[in-house]
């Protein structure tokens, strides 16, 4: 016997839950197939996991470096184990609490994995939901007006190198590792294997990164990814750009040795582990796309800016339909998806406005364009630029390296990007995203008063140098 549904939704991460919720504040009956965990892999193999381990290693480094705050300590060491624990112990609670909201907003959850079926018994459109059990129990169906996917993604491998779990590493299993190793070659110089690369390296291990393009974070402002470069490197972290890894060269032995080229020279890289970091990839296979008119393209679901298919009653949203694959993104796409098909006519989403976090050590962010961006759309760009070192807060922490980075549009003076890279910028950047939300001008964000001493008066200065009135620079 089939269950009607007035939305269903397959997966249950950032974007599902979080689309389930808004749907039943909507008055919708909802339910979520989700085959593994509710909250998906921002709560059990992404964001929440590798930040509580950036935490620990954090405060390990700090700790080391207790003796230039006046503060002595004999001693230190990490018990790894340990910091595993109180990473699940986060995660544990972050899931019970999802599970909780799933109940207050009476939202069914099936366990099991969800399959789209086409025209049928059940419906004349694709769409209805045949939910199958790992335990051989008989298919739940699922009958409802609208769909949405939000199934996300996998850690992609390169060819020739399948993840082993042992010696080949996806960011999954490195999040399993019960002991550190003692070096970690990473193949990809993006946000994720930067934050590895950080992580890693303030927990002791020797750290070698391998990136394929001319710039590390290749999607980030240039001087924001120059000076991470230096910073790291300052900390002891090894980078190779402009290298094309060999996988066939590939020797596993007690440690893992492996060629890339670079610069037609062939260079051999020996570590205990391989961290590949190299994207990820929707999750599409077997979801039953091919029983509908679904549109894929490169691997990602096709949308328009409501988040429809091309089956107007199913949506996608999230890693799954590509673009800046982040949980924060999805849950918003989620929330549009479910407004636009209860009629509630929502804006579609404003990418440019949507901030971007990593958190290594520094810490970078950004919100909107980079200068180069900016330039290639036309723009005639202005640009202002405060360091951290001028800011008294800064050197209280003891961190005063890195900026904050304002782009402008020189001829109507709108905002078109913030850059920053130091300390705690992750929590700081939502003031330029409110900034581009509202449209604001740099001299807007100056008028804003920053409370001294701050760490955000680094943006209010940033914004007076745009045209060169900063006090303190």
């Amino acid at each position: 016997m089939a269950e009607d549904y007035d939305l269903v939704i397959l997966g249950g991460g950032t974007g599902g839950y979080v689309a389930a919720i808004r749907a039943s504040q909507l008055g919708l009956k909802t339910a979520v197939v989700e085959n593994r965990k509710l909250g998906g892999t921002c709560l059990h193999r992404g964001c929440i996991p590798s930040k509580a381990l950036l935490r620990s290693a954090e405060v390990y480094r700090q700790t080391k470096e207790a003796r230039e705050y006046g503060i002595e300590t004999k001693d230190t060491t990490i018990n790894f184990s340990e910091v595993q624990a109180r990473k699940n112990s986060i995660v544990d609670r972050l899931h019970q609490g999802v599970q909780g909201l799933m109940k207050k907003g009476k939202i069914d959850v099936y366990e099991g994995f969800g399959r789209i079926l086409g025209p049928s018994i059940f419906s004349p459109m694709p769409g209805t939901i045949s939910v199958e059990y790992e335990n051989g129990e008989e298919n739940t169906i699922l009958t409802p007006k609208n769909v949405i996917i939000a199934t996300g993604s996998s850690p992609r491998s390169l060819n020739g190198l399948p993840f082993d779990g042992e010696h080949i590493l996806s960011s999954d299993d490195a999040l399993q590792l019960e002991e550190l190793p003692s070096s970690m070659l990473i193949i990809g110089g993006g946000v994720i294997g930067i934050e590895w690369a950080s992580m890693l390296n303030d927990f002791g291990v020797d750290v070698t990164v391998i990136e394929y393009a001319k710039q590390i974070l290749p999607t980030e402002d240039k001087a924001i990814a120059k000076e991470m470069e230096r910073l790291l490197k300052k900390k002891g972290i090894h980078f190779v750009k402009g290298a094309n890894v060999l996988a066939d060269t590939i020797d596993i032995a007690d440690d893992v040795s492996i060629q890339a080229e670079v610069a037609g020279e062939k260079i051999n890289f020996n570590a205990e582990k391989i961290l590949i970091s190299v994207g990820r990839t929707a999750n599409v296979a077997n979801i039953g796309l091919e029983n509908t008119d679904i549109q894929v393209e490169k691997g990602f679901i096709v949308t328009n800016s409501s988040m429809q298919t091309k089956e107007s009653h199913i949506y996608a949203i999230g890693d799954v339909i590509g673009g800046m694959q982040l949980a924060h993104v999805a849950s918003h796409e989620g929330i549009k998806a479910v407004e636009h098909l209860a009629n509630e006519n929502p804006l579609p989403l404003d990418y440019e406005t949507i901030p971007s976090c990593i958190y290594s050590s520094p810490e970078a962010a950004h919100v909107g364009l980079t200068e180069k961006e900016a330039k290639d759309k036309g723009y005639n760009v202005k640009v202002g630029k405060f360091p951290f070192q001028a800011v008294g807060k800064a050197l209280v922490h003891g961190e005063a390296a890195g900026f904050v980075k304002i782009v402008a549009d020189r001829d109507t003076d709108d905002l078109l990007g913030v850059h920053m890279i130091g300390p705690h910028v992750t929590d700081m950047i939502s003031e330029a995203g409110l900034a581009k939300v509202l449209d604001a001008t740099p001299w807007e964000i100056a008028s804003a008063v920053h409370p001294h001493p701050t760490l955000s008066e680094a943006i209010g200065e940033a914004a007076l140098a745009v045209d060169g009135k900063q006090i303190h620079g």
